[in-house]
């Protein structure tokens, strides 16, 4: 497999981390070749230049021969994919692209960041101050960062930092995708109930942690967040010969709408803010201590650390208006970004507004979870749209069930972009911020140039 003439063939090669693995083994010299039915931006314009994009839409079994040394299964095709088909019919190994991250990873030490919200900001981090300190390392991070070409680097070094997803693997191996890379240092940053479609309870959520707490290996690390309740009953449980360790959110003090940490070199400005991203600095400090990063190297590095892409993405600026963007979508990530905005500049109203899209969001079991989740907003919003519900064939959720489950009688509830566009961009912004958070996109809403607007009006 780790010949450079390998060919790796990719059912469903348009998904984010798919199309990122398919570009990191082209430039190691592989031979890639995929296919999927429908490719989307920036995937679609990514594989073209690299000369990856398959000729035509669709799935074509006779792409699928003896001569290929792997076939990656992506999480977006179906177990009657016609290719799939062919390669069972045919005997051949069918790789999830975590076990196949496995087999490019086994000669290395695995660092492996999990958790319901916070693992790609910790992620990001880990790989900001390793590439800031010119160390020779692999990764796998499951949004784009400044400063990495890719999401995906498959090379010699000798470890690598993996965003452990907790969702299924593919199709046809349902597993959650962080059992897959047995790690020697393992993070878990919080848990909170998510994926319902998969995961119909609770208890069922959470046992997926447990067992990924369970899979450390003897002179293992877990490291855990002790602010999160259901991440220190995990992380505290005893384990053989594993050392865990935890930490908690970094003392720090905000001074004009700047966060500073209290260090004992002194006070250390940083781009990050809100206490959730306190805790993920934290967690990622303890990650590289493990690994050779000094504290002070650590506070040299984070200052020049501006986030992961969508993970509060400052898109306009002036003395009286912010407009952010956040992948916020799950009743923890929303609680705790609008408390951090809001803490930011707690002299300023804020405007926030949620997109419901995830099943879990749709759910009508599980918005209650969203209850009392808002109320750092002065003004909440949520924007759903019909065509979602038809499209993922969810039961049909009224503003009235979504004011309910929120229990906030003043919540704002949208199902038409252009009536949201409008209602945004006819209200005066000084003295206001505006936080705009989903995993979709509100209906094809231009964000950016709806933060212009807003910041020209003053």
């Amino acid at each position: 497999m780790n010949n450079n003439k390998s060919r790796v063939h990719f059912i469903a090669i348009g998904g984010s981390v798919m199309h990122n693995l398919a570009l990191a083994l082209h430039q190691k010299g592989y031979q890639v070749t995929g296919s999927d039915d429908i490719i989307y931006e920036p995937s679609n314009q990514r594989l073209r230049e690299k000369g990856l994009l398959p000729e035509k839409e669709g799935w074509y079994p006779k792409k699928i021969t003896r001569d290929l040394d792997a076939i990656i299964l992506g999480m977006h095709a179906r177990p009657d994919n016609p290719e799939l088909i062919k390669a069972l019919d045919l005997g051949m190994k069918v790789y999830s692209y975590p076990e196949y991250i496995y087999e490019q990873s086994k000669n290395k030490q695995r660092i492996v960041i999990a958790g319901s919200h916070g693992k790609t900001t910790i992620t990001s981090i880990i790989l900001h101050v390793l590439q800031y300190w010119k160390k020779d390392f692999d990764y796998l991070v499951g949004a784009q960062i400044e400063g990495f070409e890719l999401m995906v680097k498959l090379s010699d070094a000798p470890i690598i930092i993996i965003e452990g997803d907790e969702y299924l693997s593919s199709p046809i191996d349902r597993v959650p995708k962080f059992l897959h890379y047995k790690q020697h240092i393992g993070l878990i940053s919080g848990i909170a109930w998510d994926h319902i479609n998969v995961f119909p309870t609770m208890d069922e959520y959470v046992k997926q942690f447990d067992k990924f707490a369970d899979a450390s290996p003897k002179a293992g690390i877990l490291i855990y967040s002790e602010n999160d309740a259901l991440a220190t009953v995990i992380g505290a449980k005893e384990r053989e010969d594993v050392l865990n360790i935890e930490y908690k959110s970094h003392k720090h003090k905000i001074t004009n709408g700047t966060t500073y940490l209290i260090t004992d070199h002194g006070e250390i400005p940083v781009q990050l803010f809100g206490e959730h991203n306190m805790q993920n600095l934290n967690g990622a400090k303890a990650v590289l201590k493990k690994i050779g990063i000094t504290s002070e190297e650590f506070y040299e590095a984070i200052q020049t650390f501006k986030g992961a892409a969508k993970r509060l993405e400052l898109l306009s600026k002036n003395h009286n208006t912010v407009v952010y963007k956040d992948f916020a979508h799950a009743p923890s990530k929303l609680e705790a970004t609008t408390k951090a905005l809001k803490k930011q500049y707690p002299k300023r109203q804020l405007y926030a507004c949620l997109e419901l899209h995830t099943f879990s969001s749709l759910n009508k079991n599980f918005l209650s979870q969203y209850q009392n989740t808002f109320n750092a907003a002065d003004v909440a919003m949520v924007f759903y749209s019909p065509k979602t519900l038809e499209h993922k064939k969810v039961e049909y959720i009224s503003p009235e069930d979504i004011k309910e489950a929120f229990q906030r009688k003043d919540l704002l509830v949208f199902t038409d972009s252009q009536l949201l566009e409008a209602y945004l961009v006819e209200k005066e912004w000084s003295g206001k911020n505006l936080l705009m958070m989903s995993s979709a996109n509100f209906g094809g809403l231009d964000l950016q140039m709806l933060a212009e607007s807003i910041g020209h009006k003053q």
